[in-house]
Order: C-alpha cells, then sequence, then structure tokens
C-alpha cells in the first residue's frame, strides 16, 4: 500500500460502558428483557453469576443496552513536507451529542476523500456495527462511510487489523495486545484496560483517562495495520490534536 492510499483511512476505536450504573437502574421492561439476554450469553465459568452482575461485567459490549462513550480518530496527512499520523478524541456523557460530532468529522473527512475507509481492529464484528445501530436508536442519520446495512463482505471495504491476521481462518480472536507484543510494536502501559472502562466511567467519571486509553488504542492498531500492510517503511510524527478534522 502507498502512502497516499493511506490518506482516505480514518483509525477508529470506540468506549462504550453500559446504559446506566446498575442493572436496578434500567426500566422494568429493559430489565426483564435483559434477564431473556442474560440465560443466553452466561458461559460456563459464569453460571453463578446473577442478572445485575452479569449486566455489570458484560452490559456493555450489547448495543441494546449500552452507548458510545468515546471515539478515537486518527488520520494520516502530509504537512509541510512530513507525515504526521493525528490523534483525536470525541468524547461526551451524551452520547446523541457525541455522535452528531462523529457525523460531522466523518463529513469534513468525506469531503476531502470521497474513498473514506475506516480502519481499526476488530471494527467489522463490533465498533462499525455498535456505532451503526447507537445513530439508528438515537434517530441521527447515517453518514455515507455507514451506510453498511444489507452490503455484502467483499463491498465492504474497510480494513479490520483482526481480519489481516487471521489470513481467511475465521476460528480465532486475537486481541490487540497481544497482536502488537509478537510484532513487535510498542505499546504503551495503560493504567486501564478495556474491562475497567465502566467501572472508570460510572465510579470514577474520568472521560479523559478514558479518551486518553481509546487514543492509544487507536495508535497501536495504526501502528500494526502499516505493518500488516507493509507500509511501515516511511517516518512520520504523532501528533494530538483536538477534534480539528
Amino acid at each position: 500500500m502507498t502512502n497516499e492510499q493511506l490518506k482516505p483511512i480514518l483509525f477508529i476505536d470506540i468506549e462504550t460502558v453500559t446504559m446506566t450504573a446498575s442493572y436496578e437502574q434500567l426500566s422494568k421492561p429493559m430489565q426483564d428483557l435483559w434477564q431473556k439476554k442474560a440465560k443466553n450469553i452466561k458461559k460456563e465459568n459464569e453460571q453463578d453469576l446473577d442478572a445485575a452482575a452479569l449486566y455489570t461485567n458484560k452490559g456493555g459490549i450489547f448495543s441494546e443496552f449500552s452507548k458510545v462513550v468515546c471515539i478515537g480518530i486518527g488520520s494520516l496527512v502530509f504537512i509541510e513536507n512530513e507525515w504526521v499520523f493525528r490523534l483525536t478524541s470525541i468524547a461526551d456523557n451524551d452520547e446523541k451529542v457525541l455522535l452528531n460530532k462523529f457525523s460531522d468529522v466523518l463529513q469534513r473527512f468525506e469531503s476531502n476523500y470521497k474513498d473514506l475507509k475506516f480502519c481499526g481492529h476488530n471494527i467489522k464484528e463490533f465498533d462499525l456495527p455498535f456505532i451503526c445501530r447507537r445513530f439508528i436508536i438515537n434517530q441521527i442519520p447515517l453518514p455515507n462511510a455507514l451506510k453498511i446495512q444489507n452490503k455484502k463482505p467483499w463491498e465492504i471495504h474497510h480494513q479490520d487489523t483482526l481480519e489481516l491476521w487471521k489470513f481467511g481462518d475465521y476460528k480465532n480472536y486475537t486481541s490487540l495486545t497481544l497482536l502488537a507484543e509478537i510484532l513487535g510494536i510498542p505499546s504503551p502501559k495503560d493504567d486501564i484496560d478495556g474491562s475497567m472502562v465502566g467501572k472508570v466511567y460510572w465510579e470514577q467519571g474520568d472521560l479523559k483517562r478514558i479518551a486518553t486509553y481509546c487514543m492509544q488504542d487507536v495508535l497501536t492498531s495504526a501502528k500494526v495495520f502499516l505493518r500488516l500492510s507493509e507500509s511501515a517503511a516511511f517516518d512520520y510524527k504523532i501528533v494530538y490534536v483536538e477534534n480539528k478534522y
């Protein structure tokens, strides 16, 4: 992949949390629906967990019971004779505000690159479907780049580092952390990981901490992508910016 082909790629990662701080705060209909969901998602080692505990542990990964609180964004641009990897994030307690801001970013990005592509780790199975569903739930029109409903797999040109690493093998999941480690890609030593995002959000209200973690994942997935696509043979500097896309 050439440097020019990298310009229309928007590297993303999302952070999600349960819709409410606890199962008890869900409406009665949603509590009943979660109980039904819980019966289907319990693993063998989770049989002793009740619906409330399972909601705390797993509710944040199901778009019907959770929300997006942060979207990390990165892109490679050529500025003043050098390549720059720009990193930013959109974080907000109000998911509708967050999604509208993200939609604005996509519209501005698409005005420069008509063939916009997303890239991230496991985004085809998680991030993109999750974001699309939350757009629909919040009654916000889907941006063009997210109109992937009913498209065949080969019609979706977004890049997924997990998919690239599988080389056609669909049996195994490899985490971004493991992939970066075995490829010799330095990864920031975070004070939190994905399993702690809900706790940091609901108990500490620390969106800034979550945003920092999210952007680090964006950067790591970009480095992995460059390695897997054999596009890492050029230098670039990393710049953290306010949302100026």
